[in-house]
């Protein structure tokens, strides 16, 4: 299988088909980047992520309606914001598909809920990880 590669705002493109699958890396406060950009924490006031969650949540919406029903659609940003992870992806529409321990790696543990958030400084002796939150949602039939 081959990919393509297609350079368009997500808001305005149509793929003119559906996908079985699609990650969706929406732009973000990046909060969790803070370990190696601490003026972030300067810049990520909540009129900012307020507005980068109204922007997920659109970017979200449009790329369901571009999944199979029963297609999965991978959600991640490098916030450490609840607003722009789970609750964006709690207003969805979508049914978290909480990953199996076997999926994940030792140190990213999901929540009961289904969500993996990881806090910048795991594995810090590796030279350590940016903070992240990803869910996979997936659309009903």
């Amino acid at each position: 299988m081959e990919a393509e590669l297609v350079t368009a705002d997500a808001l305005r493109w149509d793929p003119g088909r559906t996908f079985d699958a699609i990650l969706l890396d929406a732009p973000c406060s990046a909060t969790g980047t803070f370990r190696r950009h601490p003026e972030v924490l300067y810049r990520a006031r909540p009129s900012i992520v307020a507005e980068t969650s109204a922007l997920q949540a659109r970017l979200i919406a449009r790329a369901a309606s571009w999944l199979k029903p029963g297609g999965v659609l991978v959600y991640s940003v490098c916030s450490l914001e609840p607003p722009e992870g789970e609750k964006v992806t709690a207003t969805s529409g979508l049914r978290v598909d909480k990953p199996e321990p076997a999926e994940m790696p030792g140190f990213a543990a999901p929540s009961p809920e289904g969500w993996v958030r990881i806090v910048p400084g795991v594995l810090e002796a590796e030279g350590g990880l940016d903070g992240f939150f990803t869910a996979r949602l997936v659309r009903g039939n």
